[in-house]
């Protein structure tokens, strides 16, 4: 709108405006996570339900896609879940994506089980969104099993709605120049590790390790190396180091 105006003055203004509309916002959203984080221990039915029903509608449209399993992941890690945990709840993801996974049953089972906690409901739909908002665009099953999901755990079209903007203006702060700045530093990792954002875990893991075994200091003692070039060995190592570390965390490797 500032540009549009053909005026500086106009323009100053609409940008501190930008700037306040989006810290407030932000701040919203922060207060939402706030008001909505689980401060309670989450039983296993709810667990299970949720990472089937996640595994069930990320299979809905034929394949499941990295971004789902990297969000699914970290829905893993925002509840806390132990290793041991984390394996079950990888089971019961895989048990959702098979056909013969009864949807329905489970949700309305859960509904009985969070009679009277409506906010647990609302934070499963939230959970659920989270991972299905990894797609650039939601196809029509799935936003009709969403309403089946919503009906079921009697949320209103209105507190979907809700909960939708929310995790949509989420996503648009990570698409900013914030999340711009992280998907540089994610391909600068893979090109410190001399390898393409296609490899597999297993050859992220395998370029980490022939790295540090070229770069470590002490795999060049031996060579009676200078300052120098034990400083730029030290150098190196650190920057393989970040870059799998960053690599580790984004991509869950194990």
């Amino acid at each position: 709108v500032g540009l549009l105006a053909r005026n500086p003055w106009a323009l100053m203004v609409a940008i501190f405006l930008g700037h306040q509309f989006d810290r407030g916002l932000a701040e919203w959203y922060r207060s939402f996570q706030k008001r909505n984080s689980n401060n309670f221990v989450f039983p296993e039915n709810f667990v299970r339900t949720l990472f089937g029903a996640i595994g069930y509608l990320a299979k809905a449209d034929g394949r499941v896609s990295e971004d789902e399993i990297f969000n699914t992941r970290m829905i893993m890690k925002r509840l806390n879940l132990n290793p041991s945990q984390i394996n079950q709840a990888i089971n019961w993801f895989n048990e959702g994506k098979s056909p013969k996974y009864r949807l329905i049953k489970n949700i309305r089972d859960l509904r009985l089980a969070t009679a009277h906690e409506r906010k647990k409901r609302l934070i499963f739909i939230q959970l659920l969104l989270e991972v299905l908002f990894a797609k650039k665009n939601l196809k029509k099953e799935e936003r009709l099993l969403l309403k089946s999901i919503c009906l079921e755990l009697k949320i209103s079209q209105i507190e979907y709605a809700k909960l939708e903007t929310i995790i949509r203006a989420q996503r648009a702060f990570k698409g900013s120049h914030v999340g711009d700045l992280d998907e540089s530093s994610v391909l600068n990792a893979y090109k410190t590790l001399g390898i393409s954002p296609k490899a597999s875990n297993e050859e992220i893991k395998m370029a980490y390790r022939r790295l540090m075994n070229k770069n470590h200091p002490d795999k060049i003692a031996s060579r009676n190396p200078s300052k120098e070039e034990i400083s730029q060995a030290e150098y190196k190592t650190r920057e393989v180091r970040v870059a799998y570390e960053l690599l580790k965390d984004r991509r869950s490797i194990r």
